[in-house]
């Protein structure tokens, strides 16, 4: 019935976990899965899924700071990223494609995994990068340099309602290069997220993500003030290679990571949920139609930096630097925003991204 190979970068848990639906379609129609990702995205998936075959293919270490100044590290690392690019195409080639035999290769964000004889996706909610004010002219060149690696896909994925609508991702999902335009499918929100009946009998939902080192950074702050909260609150780490499940005082529980059905629950039964504004948390909130948040942005990552001041200016939800954070006063500014408006969910989105996309390759 088809055989589809899944290559989920590890930059975080976010894209390991947006492709949770996708695979979990393909295994519907009776499609065999490989996977092939490394660290918290390989232990993730191979919890939620023990009966595809996984493969440990490590990819380049993420960018980031350890401090607020993301852009000169990143720009001085570029060669060395450029050449982690070159090195994963090539151990791709050769210890995965001529071993193995795939129908359709997905690649979330990872550049250097497409095949010229394979049907190759890439899934990006970033067919653009945001950067600060005074690099605009790089910001444009960014476009077409994206483009020339969308030349390597037969397509492009897009996790967004388009352009011309609500859309999350703002100005991240709207390129003016044709090539990436004629490649590009906008399938909607995709989130292992699901909507239930549930009672709302959570106060808050804190949720410590992305990258280290900035992701202890934020556990830290987090623990420092998390009890002051008043009422019922719940904890993730987002760590799932540690074992920490504790109770922090009579109203507060921390876990250092759940499984996707027990975040689910959480996530449904939370009233206010804080998190980073990443954008796979994002499409979270927007399924199970939340409206009260605090996102706190990752330092450094332009990307969520923008979208942090994208959605206040829409007035979807508040924003705080984790510097600068003080729980009870941001929370109570932040009951002034209105969320996300109501989009298509993944169910419908994810349907129709297997019927218009991946069918014709794998059947």
């Amino acid at each position: 019935m088809g055989h589809a190979f899944v290559s989920p970068l590890n930059w975080g848990l976010g894209h390991a976990t947006r492709d949770i639906p996708i695979i979990k379609e393909l295994l519907s129609h009776g499609h065999e899965v490989t996977i092939a990702t490394s660290g918290n995205a390989l232990v993730a998936l191979k919890k939620e899924f023990t009966d595809c075959n996984f493969i440990l293919f490590k990819d380049y270490p993420a960018p980031y700071s350890s401090t607020r100044f993301f852009l000169p590290k990143f720009t001085v690392n570029l060669p060395l990223l450029m050449k982690a690019l070159a090195n994963e195409r090539k151990r791709f080639n050769e210890k995965i494609l001529d071993k193995n035999n795939y129908d359709i290769i997905i690649s979330d964000n990872r550049m250097g995994v497409f095949s010229e004889d394979t049907p190759s996706y890439f899934i990006t909610h970033q067919l653009r990068f945001s950067l600060p004010g005074y690099l605009y002219p790089f910001e444009l060149l960014t476009l077409y340099v994206n483009s020339l690696f969308h030349t390597n896909f037969t397509g492009i994925i897009v996790p967004d309602i388009g352009p011309n609508g609500h859309s999350l991702s703002g100005k991240l999902a709207c390129s003016k290069s044709e090539m990436t335009n004629a490649r590009s499918y906008y399938c909607g929100i995709l989130t292992s997220m699901e909507k239930r009946n549930i009672d709302l009998d959570l106060d808050y939902l804190l949720i410590v993500s992305g990258p280290e080192p900035q992701r202890t950074k934020l556990e830290e702050i987090i623990l420092k003030q998390v009890q002051k909260l008043p009422g019922e609150k719940v904890v993730l780490l987002g760590s799932p290679q540690a074992e920490r499940h504790e109770n922090l005082d009579m109203h507060t529980v921390l876990h250092s990571y759940v499984s996707t059905e027990e975040k689910v629950e959480l996530m449904n039964r939370a009233k206010f949920v804080i998190s980073r504004s990443g954008y796979t948390t994002m499409m979270e909130l927007a399924e199970l139609d939340k409206k009260h948040g605090l996102l706190t942005p990752t330092p450094g990552q332009t990307e969520q930096e923008y979208l942090s001041r994208y959605y206040a200016r829409k007035g979807w939800f508040y924003s705080r630097s984790q510097y600068k954070l003080k729980l009870n006063k941001d929370v109570e500014t932040a009951m002034e925003f209105k969320g996300f408006p109501k989009m298509p969910k993944t169910g419908e989105n994810v349907k129709g991204l297997y019927e218009n996309v991946f069918k014709r390759h794998l059947t």
